[in-house]
Parts: structure tokens; sequence; C-alpha cells
């Protein structure tokens, strides 16, 4: 659907949308029937969602417009569509996270802190979005849902574990879409599906409830633009006393100061992290962008930050969360779970005390050295997956292994494990068309900082949509 003057609302970013509300050059209500339109007619083929409610989405669409007619918005998302991953709880809708093992004829009367938030700020909500299994692996596949299929390219997987959320997105059937990262799981889909997505300082982002796979999830906005990036994360990071991780109050208006640029900042570009190997047009791709953040007057160094592969804190960890979460479940349950989760779960079962306690102290130790090495530069630079988007297949066509499961995404998982603020921008295509990422990270607590570097970045590239679809 567009406007009078022709504006086809679904390819707009929420800032946009609402700046066309304040005109009143378009409605809520018009940008939401014309995305519930587009999701019924794309979604087919990308399979973003597992759940749409467009009466509901219709009603709050209809308030929405009836608070702008009035002068009086309630909030800072009045009237963006918005979907959420169906990992996160949201009032009213079934959270089955994937997973045959959830009955959704349950009372579902609690939202998250982030659906609480976005609620109180006025997103319309249209629906869920995949997830594969309790957000186990960096695919979005499961016997539930199926595969989600990427919008450049639909024989191309979309990443995970968020990867219903960054198709929904680059798909233009919502500007704003929430998803969670426990090993890359915002910004492997968001590199691959060509959007932005974000993972503040952990806790930054309260959580409710939190993740069984331990101190590593992190909840985060993707979009189609850094400026709605920024404007979600002042929604998002309100505290809630449900998450005790969660971090003091930050006063930072994200939007201050966005545009000021990065110059004079000092950035660490390791193209490999000293142990990955890379896809050629990614290295060629990200190089040329971090020559980009010098000509933006950034002082860039190359290097790597001195650490190993820790691949292994990051699977370990993985399958022993795995493993705890398999004996909440019924043995009926676990028959019909997904043949990913079940192996994740019994490699966890293999793992001793010993072994975890070991892991856990390996992972404090690299904390430590990220924290010291962020004293003498303000950003590292890397790509965001080592490859391209590979072949969307569906779950089990592997065997569950460590490098099977994200051996392909070794620049990811690490600041899962730190903890450290972290993003991927678009940064360019492959000669068969498939968006590349760039990911900036940043020093704990910086979550202003990247989101400042990606827009600096993002002014001088800006971020292109799909046009298969």
């Amino acid at each position: 659907m567009s406007t009078a003057s022709g504006t086809d609302l679904t390819q707009r970013t929420a800032t946009e949308l609402l700046s066309l509300y304040r005109s009143r050059e378009a409605s809520p209500v018009d940008a939401t029937t014309a995305v519930l339109e587009r999701i019924e007619r794309v979604n087919p083929a990308i399979n973003a969602f597992c759940l749409v409610d467009a009466e509901s989405a219709l009603t709050s669409a209809r308030e929405s417009e009836a608070r702008w007619q009035r002068g009086e918005p309630i909030g800072p998302l009045d009237g963006v569509p918005t979907s959420i991953k169906d990992l996160i709880l949201t009032r009213g809708w079934p959270t089955r996270r994937g997973s045959f093992t959830v009955d959704p004829d349950q009372p579902w009367e609690i939202d998250a802190p982030s659906t609480a938030r976005l609620r109180e700020a006025g997103a319309v909500f249209v629906g869920k979005t995949t997830t594969p299994e309790f957000g186990c692996k960096g695919e979005t596949n499961s016997p539930m849902t199926g595969v989600t299929r990427n919008p450049w390219d639909t024989t191309r997987t979309s990443g995970g574990s968020s990867g219903g959320t960054a198709a929904a997105v680059a798909a233009g059937l919502a500007p704003l879409s929430i998803g969670s990262d426990g090993a890359g799981s915002v910004r492997i889909p968001a590199a691959f599906c060509g959007n932005f997505g974000f993972k503040g300082s952990f806790g930054r982002v309260p959580a409710h409830p939190l993740s069984p796979f331990g101190t590593v999830s992190h909840i985060g906005p993707h979009t189609m633009s850094v400026v709605d990036g920024a404007l979600m994360m002042n929604v998002l990071k309100q505290p809630d006393a449900r998450d005790w991780t969660s971090l003091p109050p930050d006063p930072t208006d994200y939007l201050d100061g966005l545009d000021a640029g990065i110059a004079g900042l000092r950035v660490l570009f390791s193209p490999t992290l000293g142990y990955a190997r890379v896809h050629p047009e990614v290295s060629e791709a990200v190089a040329a962008a971090a020559k980009q953040l010098e000509a933006l007057g950034a002082h860039v160094e190359q290097g790597d930050p001195g650490f190993d592969d820790p691949l292994p804190i990051t699977t370990g960890l993985w399958f022993t969360g795995s493993w705890t979460l398999w004996n909440t479940l019924t043995p009926a349950q676990q028959e019909v779970t997904d043949p990913d989760f079940a192996a994740e779960a019994r490699l966890g079962s293999e793992m001793s005390n010993l072994e975890v306690q070991r892991l856990v102290l390996r992972r404090g130790d690299l904390g430590s050295m990220m924290r010291q090495l962020m004293q003498r530069y303000d950003l590292v630079v890397t790509p965001s997956v080592a490859v391209p988007a590979f072949e969307a297949k569906p779950a089990g066509h592997s065997e569950m292994t460590p490098e099977n499961m994200l051996g392909w995404t070794p620049f990811s998982y690490p600041f899962n494990l730190t903890q450290q603020p972290a993003c991927t921008i678009p940064c360019g295509l492959t000669s068969d068309g498939l968006p590349i990422g760039m990911q900036l990270v940043g020093p704990m607590f910086a979550d202003a900082l990247v989101l400042r570097a990606a827009r600096a970045y993002e002014q001088t590239r800006p971020i292109p949509r799909p046009t298969l679809l």
C-alpha cells in the first residue's frame, strides 16, 4: 500500500514513518495495513512469521491513529509496526520457542521486559517471528516451523537464531523487530539478511525469564537504519526489576550525538581475530569498510586482540545449558525435539563439573583480557560472519559438532563471552548478490559509541533493501 504521494510504506524506516504520521501524510492504519498485506504476499516465500495477528494489529493501529490525530502520541514508537521473536514473552500470544514441547493452550498474560517497553512506547505488534527450537543454533529451522529463508535469495539461510526477525525486517514486513543473541543470534542473521543488528552491553536490555544458556544472551533490535536501532534502544534499555542481571538505568539518549562522527577514534581492525578462515569476498568488503572508517577520521590499526579461538568455551557452556534445559522436559517431550537440540543436550551430558568450571575460568580470563585491551582502543572491527549466507536446509541436516554449529561464525561468539556491545552493519554484496556485514565492537558500557560509529559508516553507505520479493 502507498500513500497519496506514492510512498511504499513497507519500505520506510520507523523514523520515516513517524515523520509521515506527524505531517499527516500517512497514518498508523495506513502503515499497518500495508505491512499486513505484504506479509500475506511475501511471507510464504521466506517463512519469517510463525504467528500473525492482523485483527489485534489493526486495533492497535486505529488506537494509535486516534492519538496522533489528537496530537498525543504515547511514546517514541507510537504506531510503528513491530514484530517479536518467538522466544520473547508477549502478552496475549503463545510463545512456542520454536518447539512442539510448549503447549500453546495456556494463559499468556506476561510481557517480557522488551515487549512491555515496546508496548508502552506505542509499537503496533503484528506477529511473532520464527526461531530454531529454544534458539539453539545459528540457522532458523525447526520441526515445528520448518525452514526460514533469506529475502535476498530464498535458497539461502536467513541465519539464526533470530532468522525470522532478520528476514522480516529486510523484506519490509514491519520496520522494527526484536531478537536475542547468545552466540551471535542477532548479528548472524542481520549480516546474512542485510540489516542492522545490535546487541548492547550484557544487562543493558533487561530480560525475563533469563536464558537457560546463561549470561551470554542479549536482547537487541533489528532495523534497516542505525537511527531506528538507536530509537529502539532508547526504549528497550529502560530498567525492569525482574532481571537481576540488568544494569542500572542509563540516562543517555542514544539519538543525541549519533551524527557526531568518529574522527579521532582508535580502531583495531582484526580481519581474522588471529584464527578465523574468511571467505575472500567477505575479507575484501570488510577491509574496504575499515578503510572507509579511516577516511572518516578514525585512527585504524590492523592487528589481532591476542586470544585463541574461544569456540570450545562457547560450545561447552552452551551444550551444558542445553543439557540443563533437556532435563526440564518429560520423556514424551524429549521425543519431539529438534534433533540438533537433542544432540546438543547429549554433548552437554558428557561435560563434567570440573570441565565446566574450567571453561568458566577461561571465560573470565578472556573477559579480563578484552577489558584491558579496550583501554587502548575505542572499537574493534571484524567481519560479522566469515562466510556469506549458505544453503537453507531443514533441522538435523548435519552432525552436531562445535565446528558445524558455530565454526563459520568465529567473530560473533567471543563477544557474547565478554558481554561487550557489538553490532553488524551491511558493507557490501558478494558476486552472488548476498549481503556482507561488518562488525563493530565497543568497550563494555559504550553502547552509544558503537551506535555512533555504525551511523558514521551508514552515512557513507546507506543500507540497501532486497529486490527479489
